[in-house]
């Protein structure tokens, strides 16, 4: 009796230690949630929505630059054609807050605010001509590969939702990025690059 009593004791005792340690090893790395963190992905979807918003709204300044910096005439027809979809895309957003019952809110995003900025060393660290070029489609494509991923995102988050129309509209928007994806590698492929290598 006694030993079947100390036997129930120790595992009690080892279960209540295991619990304990398994709740510190979990809030050791967990980031506590702001007062107003998304709690379903509605809200989710919504602060994305907020967060691309401000990225569209933000690369209507940054294209018109990166255009008068490029030298080559197919990249700035490139860079001045999705300054035109973009626009677009800003219309295209406000119909998919509309949808959700939200006015329009752009809230800063910090990843396009990062690769804007990285943008504009490329410009004061590449000479004036093909190479600096190559620099402005490098850094172009990695905010298409951004706004690709966010938008396959948010369509995906949509049609979750069952919000079939925003999902649409999204994906008008994705189907565009990929487009201008695949324009600035065709600039590159076809001169760009291969001039800016000679140049060395």
């Amino acid at each position: 009796m006694k030993t079947a009593t100390n036997k129930k004791e120790t595992t009690a005792k080892a279960t209540a230690k295991s619990t304990s340690t398994t709740k510190t090893a979990t809030k050791a790395g967990v980031t506590k949630p702001k007062s107003d963190a998304a709690s379903g992905l509605t809200e989710l979807f919504e602060d994305g929505l907020k967060d691309i918003y401000w990225a569209e709204k933000a690369l209507t300044k940054a294209l018109p630059k990166m255009a008068k910096n490029a030298t080559s005439k197919e990249l700035i027809d490139a860079l001045n054609n999705h300054l035109t979809e973009t626009e677009g895309q800003i219309s295209r957003l406000e119909q998919v807050f509309e949808l959700a019952g939200q006015k329009a809110t752009a809230k800063k995003c910090d990843a396009m605010a990062g690769l804007i900025e990285e943008g504009n060393g490329i410009l004061e660290e590449t000479e004036i001509g093909v190479v600096r070029d190559a620099g402005i489609i490098a850094a172009c494509q990695k905010i298409e590969h951004y706004e690709i991923a966010t938008y396959g995102t948010l369509r995906q988050f949509a049609e979750t939702l069952g919000m079939s129309e925003a999902a649409s509209l999204l994906e008008q928007t994705l189907e565009e990025e990929k487009g201008a994806d695949k324009a600035l590698t065709i600039v590159a492929v076809n001169a760009v690059n291969f001039e800016a290598a000679e140049a060395n």
